[in-house]
């Protein structure tokens, strides 16, 4: 399926089953402690709360008809004390499980977020960028409360049921029977409701992946939406998304809100019930007003935590399509990894060979086919052909940023696929087309690849790649604060900056894709004379459009169907007057 569409609903690829709850229980039994003393405090709160209609009873048939006013001040008195203490008790609770939903939130969204850093470019070449975040966001917040509270709640709720029942039958067991009378009806309204309700809040977390991911894209693009005038396009397509989640959303509330109005509708006839019953068909003697009074209060206390077991049950449902997404993303298989008995990659000379190497982003559709070649230590290997011929390609499975489809990748004649990925990546510098800048400092930025820099040595790159200049033109130089992408800095000092970036890890590897394509030709040429000394000793692979820049490289390679289709020194290349010298004559033409 193509997924990578902010207008595509995500299919989930695998349905929900209770092994999702066993493994939430993996966040929740870490505070088992606190949610023992929370559901402790909860049932006592409760269990002094349901002394309350027993005070009225008593109150209404002997302490009233008595006239005993000083013992109508202490029985108010007693009733005043226990609100008290029961709303202080769950006040403290409270507080106890907010802290914990706040600590199982940190928990889950930080397994997220380690797990994110490990996924493959593949999984992010096939997903908006919005449909990731708000699985981190969103849906961890939609589930944190039913993980911790929800949990404690619905326990607390069936203990309460199992007290009020209690209390009920003492009282009268006529009424009680009643009372539960509506039960069965309200069991059948929510199994005919239920399977509908998670379908239609899949459908809510499906048009609200689809919203933010549009939403997202479309902050990211702004300056091209602006450029080209789009706003009311743009306007148009997030109305209909945001339409489309308003519709789904509506469909959701009518089952959310179909379960209270059957329990408040369940409550009201029960009651009704009982003091028809109780008044015209059972014995005044022993059902007497102050029975009826206390009963009628003993209905709404039993249908009140079926309503809140409903809205639990309507909270559960809702969390179940956020649940499934989060266990989703963590069940994302981390592709590239470290084999079992990986090991570390010694530090390298820099030879690199291709061994019959096959590659395919989707089965099926090979982007290299039995690719094969061998550079030593220290040359410097240009990689030129059509847009989509897979250049980058070459240079991303060099870092393994994918596993291969066939054939094996050396590194001084180890198998890439066989070390670890920190020892091998630590050991070359990449520097991509997108220069991405953090928000921080410039100085920070420059350090990104090497914490232990010192300012010195973060200088000595930037005045390399000729960075120094126009740093020192800001008012607070290398401790300029930049934003996100670098929305201040120019797209050739984001390059220039990246550049610094990659060349101060002292990379025994260098790969340069399209470094210099944004940097005006005055600067390329004060670049390439620090290039000059930086490459030497180092084996480099550069990605360049403008022929001109890898004129002076030991190799250039013609990257076309599938494999190498001419190699050689630019001068060889030349005289061979094959693809690359149509390609420079075309160049040159143009110019």
């Amino acid at each position: 399926m193509a997924r990578n569409k902010f207008d595509i609903d995500e299919d989930l690829e695998s349905p929900f089953d209770i092994k999702h709850f066993r493994r939430a229980y993996v966040y929740i039994k870490q505070h088992k402690k606190p949610m023992i003393i929370s559901l402790v405090l909860s049932a006592l709160s409760a269990a002094i709360a349901l002394t309350a209609p027993l005070i009225m009873q008593h109150v209404v048939d002997v302490t009233i008809p008595a006239k005993d006013a000083s013992a109508l001040v202490g029985w108010s008195a007693l009733m005043l004390v226990t609100i008290i203490v029961s709303v202080y008790l769950a006040t403290i609770r409270s507080r106890i499980m907010t802290r914990v939903g706040q600590d199982v939130i940190f928990e889950i969204r930080t397994d997220l977020f380690k797990h994110l850093q490990q996924l493959p470019f593949k999984y992010y070449d096939d997903r908006p960028q919005g449909k990731i975040l708000i699985r981190v966001v969103n849906y961890v917040n939609s589930v944190s409360d039913v993980l911790s509270n929800g949990i404690i709640n619905f326990i607390l709720e069936i203990i309460n049921l199992i007290f009020i029942a209690a209390f009920m039958f003492a009282v009268n067991v006529q009424l009680s029977l009643i009372i539960l009378a509506g039960l069965p009806v309200f069991l059948a309204i929510m199994l005919l409701i239920k399977t509908r309700q998670r379908r239609a809040w899949q459908s809510v977390s499906n048009k609200s992946s689809n919203l933010n991911a549009y939403l997202q894209e479309s902050i990211s693009g702004i300056r091209v939406t602006q450029i080209f005038s789009r706003e009311q396009h743009n306007a148009g397509t997030f109305s209909r998304l945001s339409g489309n989640y308003r519709q789904v959303w509506m469909r959701a509330m009518i089952f959310n809100n179909l379960v209270p109005f059957s329990v408040d509708n369940l409550a009201t006839m029960v009651t009704m019930l009982i003091y028809l019953v109780g008044l015209l068909a059972l014995d005044p003697v022993n059902v007497t007003f102050g029975v009826i009074l206390a009963m009628s209060s003993y209905a709404a206390r039993f249908w009140q935590p079926i309503l809140n077991l409903s809205n639990l049950y309507n909270n559960f449902i809702n969390a179940v399509a956020y649940l499934e997404r989060i266990f989703e993303t963590l069940d994302e298989p981390v592709t590239v990894s470290d084999v079992p008995d990986a090991r570390e990659l010694p530090s390298v000379k820099g030879n690199v060979t291709f061994d019959n190497v096959t590659f395919a982003y989707d089965p099926g559709i090979n982007i290299l086919e039995n690719l094969m070649f061998d550079i030593k230590a220290g040359q410097s290997i240009a990689l030129v052909g059509p847009t989509g011929a897979g250049k980058t390609t070459v240079v991303n499975l060099i870092s393994r940023f994918y596993n291969l489809t066939d054939g094996k990748i050396l590194i001084d004649g180890h198998d890439i696929s066989q070390v670890t990925l920190r020892s091998l990546r630590s050991q070359m510098g990449i520097m991509l087309q997108d220069s991405f800048i953090f928000s921080g400092t410039i100085m920070d930025n420059i350090r990104y690849g090497k914490l232990d820099a010192t300012e010195e040595e973060i200088i000595a790159a930037a005045k390399t790649v000729c960075a120094d200049e126009f740093i020192r033109e800001f008012e607070h130089g290398y401790l300029t604060e930049v934003n996100e992408r670098g929305s201040k800095l120019s797209q050739g000092q984001r390059q220039l900056i990246s550049f610094a970036r990659t060349l101060l890890a002292d990379p025994r590897i260098l790969i340069l894709d399209e470094a210099t394509s944004s940097i005006d030709a005055k600067t390329e040429r004060l670049l390439q004379q620090g290039l000059n000394e930086l490459l030497k000793g180092r084996t480099s692979f550069i990605i360049a459009h403008r022929l001109s820049t890898i004129k002076n490289c030991d190799r250039i390679m013609y990257v076309n169907n599938k494999g190498i289709a001419e190699s050689g020194s630019h001068d060889e290349l030349i005289a061979r007057r094959g693809l690359y010298y149509r390609l420079y004559t075309a160049q040159r033409m143009e110019a």
